[in-house]
């Protein structure tokens, strides 16, 4: 039998368990027909005929379980893609259902990019959104990629290291969030083959040496297992799963750790028929071994988001080796072999699907995202950010289990609970005690928001929080609140990076190359495009990046030519560091309400018989000078200043022994200059104490900040402002 005819055979064989139906089978061949008439005459770089990776991958979906509609759209998956079959056609021969899940995993590769990297950013991006309207897209795509990484010893070693990475990052941490464990082994496994040869072929050939020693270990501790469980009247199925290479090098990275040091290469797996048994079983092997404080897991009171659960328990096993031991029943084992897969069939038997949508609640946000990222790249990174990181699972005082990723903060806990309690958070408290607002969230943790009515985001907080849900959320805010301040700080902030870059604003900044620009972003003015660099929404480097290549593309230029600013006289500064604006010998001086400094904007208000004072442009003070005539002058940064200058920060903290050495030495640590400190005691044991630093520039002031933020019991750090009464 040709090999083709034997695939497709074998995929009858998996589907006619759950389709018997001739009819059923008669959809399957209609659509192989297509394929295979659509992919006549390619081949893959193996030199086999391509519709073997169609085929390849509906036989992977139907190893999962999933419906026939599902393994349908897998044969038909690359036909509009690489074929002329146009999606029309595919509604019109299989239905509006097929057509959404093909199209889903569609590549644009028919559209117009500026780069190879924005169009997989744009690709990766349609996919996630068509994702989280049907899941069946993904596991299609995890279908896809499983079945190419069986082949990619054909391509060259660039293209193999870039599928690699990108399975790694993107893929393989997918998998495990949609909880497919069987795919996420595979995927990186075959990832860690690519990326790292060296360190894989090693790892193979040291666990060849141990494997015969460390199978008679594992055979000798199920019987003991069984034996146990047999005298107190319990059936179990004994599994012995030796650890997937990748977690293995993993654990040794993450450690320090060589492979001798790892003792847990093997886990053990028992599978019982019930929940009760589970715990029964638990006990059972605690009465034969000692087990290991804090490595007890119970994912059966508390499941992952990945619908995962199991008891895991680590012991001192004989010949005081650790051995970690999970057990589970056979529902609960189905689920974590195929994740959501295995609920699919379920939930197609359902009437309330709100269980089954919960499941899948994260999947909801990218929606949500869709609306606030406007550029594909950023998406994606801030996918991975939020998605494919490590998990805390913390409470809310009433005991609801709240998971956010790894490093979040309470700001990040806040805006997981609502929208508006992040906007007022002003402080929390962790189990009790009262901490600053950057403490690191631990599994555990008991947490309590602290509101206040009228307070609102601080921009300090985007540099702060983890997950990508409380930074749309402040972004938010500022777009929405503060428009026209956003428009004019990142016009401002454009201007000063491309004067920086020597580039000549009347031609880089030019109206219609600001306006296409903003189009790229899906913005529909220039103006939004400032705004959206304002609030953060967008990077400078990101729309410099793109007016580059605006402005070569519109005049034809080569990479290194772009406008570079005209030689012009400048007058002498005014002051040390500042250029005001048709001012030239009179006095200007810095004050000392605000303190600014180089990067801050700036604005010289005209005083009587005291010259220009220089002032922060978001300084009350100036408030009430806006509406005079003449008072206001523009003031810039000279761009080579090279000086310190004085700057006022207040500090926060629970009063206690040693706080302002903390303070002082951590300040040191950064070696700035302290100019003056300021301190007192308030009724609630809090200390506020005021510190004068001189500093050279506002990133400089950010890092010591920031440095000062992580001493113990810092409630909050910011610039302290004396505003007139």
């Amino acid at each position: 039998m040709p090999v083709k005819e034997k695939k497709l055979d074998n995929l009858k064989k998996l589907l006619a368990r759950h389709y018997p139906s001739v009819d059923d089978w008669a959809r399957v061949e209609k659509a192989y027909a297509l394929a295979r008439q659509a992919h006549s005459g390619q081949r893959r770089e193996s030199g086999e005929s391509f519709i073997s990776h169609p085929l390849g991958v509906a036989t992977i979906l139907a190893e999962l379980g999933l419906d026939l509609t599902t393994v349908i759209a897998g044969l038909l998956h690359d036909v509009v893609e690489d074929t002329a079959v146009t999606l029309e056609e595919i509604r019109e021969s299989f239905g509006e259902e097929i057509a959404a899940l093909v199209d889903g995993v569609t590549k644009l590769s028919r559209l117009d990019f500026a780069s190879r990297e924005e169009q997989q950013a744009e690709t990766l991006r349609k996919m996630f959104i068509a994702m989280a309207e049907d899941i069946r897209v993904i596991l299609i795509k995890l279908a896809d990629r499983t079945h190419n990484l069986r082949t990619l010893r054909y391509l060259d070693p660039r293209k193999q290291q870039e599928i690699a990475r990108e399975t790694m990052e993107i893929y393989a941490p997918l998998a495990h969030r949609l909880g497919i464990y069987k795919i996420k082994w595979e995927l990186e496994d075959s990832a860690f083959r690519y990326m790292q040869p060296g360190a894989y072929y090693r790892l193979v050939d040291q666990l060849a040496k141990k494997r015969r020693e460390r199978e008679q270990f594992i055979s000798r501790l199920i019987n003991i297992i069984m034996k146990r469980l047999e005298a107190v009247g319990m059936t179990a199925e004994i599994q012995g799963r030796p650890k997937h290479l990748y977690s293995i090098y993993h654990k040794m990275k993450e450690q320090e750790k060589d492979l001798s040091e790892i003792y847990d290469l093997t886990a053990i797996r028992v599978i019982v028929d019930s929940v009760k048994d589970c715990y029964g079983v638990l006990g059972t092997i605690h009465a034969i071994w000692k087990p290991i404080p804090g490595r007890f897991k119970d994912y059966i009171a508390m499941p992952k988001p990945n619908m995962y659960q199991s008891l895991h328990t680590t012991v001192v096993a004989a010949e005081n080796e650790l051995v970690e031991i999970q057990i589970r029943t056979w529902e609960m084992h189905r689920t974590a072999e195929y994740g959501i897969a295995a609920h699919w069939r379920y939930k197609e038997k359902i009437t309330d699907e709100r269980e089954f949508d919960q499941k899948l609640a994260w999947l909801r946000q990218l929606l949500e995202w869709q609306q606030d990222y406007r550029d594909a790249r950023e998406f994606i990174e801030n996918l991975k950010l939020d998605l494919f990181t490590d998990e805390v699972f913390v409470f809310t005082p009433r005991g609801d289990v709240i998971d956010l990723p790894a490093g979040s903060i309470p700001i990040d806990f806040a805006y997981k609970i609502h929208t508006d309690i992040g906007h007022s958070c002003t402080g929390s408290r962790i189990n009790g005690r009262l901490v600053p607002l950057d403490y690191v969230l631990k599994t555990g943790d008991m947490v309590e928001i602290i509101t206040g009515k009228h307070s609102s985001p601080s921009r300090d907080w985007l540099n702060m929080v983890k997950s990508a849900q409380a930074k749309n959320k402040i972004r938010s805010w500022f777009k929405r609140e503060r428009r026209e301040e956003n428009i004019e700080k990142g016009r401002e902030m454009i201007e000063r990076e491309n004067r920086r870059l020597d580039y000549d604003l009347r031609d880089l900044l030019k109206s219609d190359l600001v306006e296409e620009v903003a189009r790229k972003f899906n913005l529909q003015s220039a103006d939004d495009l400032y705004g959206a660099v304002g609030y953060g929404g967008i990077t400078v480097r990101q729309v410099i990046g793109r007016l580059r290549e605006e402005y070569r593309r519109k005049y034809g230029l080569k990479e290194e030519t772009l406008p570079q600013t005209r030689p012009e006289q400048r007058p002498p500064p005014s002051a040390p560091g500042v250029i005001v604006e048709g001012i030239d010998n009179i006095l200007v001086r810095f004050a000392r309400c605000c303190n600014p400094v180089p990067d801050d904007a700036i604005a010289g208000l005209v005083t009587r018989g005291r010259g220009v004072s220089i002032h922060r442009d978001d300084c009350p003070n100036l408030k009430a000078y806006r509406s005079e005539s003449g008072r206001l002058l523009k003031a810039a940064w000279e761009k080579e200043a090279a000086r310190a200058y004085p700057v006022t920060i207040e500090v926060a903290a629970n009063d206690r022994t040693n706080l302002l050495a903390d303070i002082t030495a951590a300040i040191s640590e950064c070696k700035i200059q302290i100019a003056a400190v300021n301190g007192r005691a308030e009724r609630d044991n809090t200390a506020i104490i005021h510190l004068t630093l001189s500093v050279k520039d506002r990133a400089q002031l950010e890092q010591v900040m920031s440095r000062v933020k992580k001493v113990k019991d810092i409630y909050s750090v910011r610039r302290h402002l004396y505003w007139k009464s």
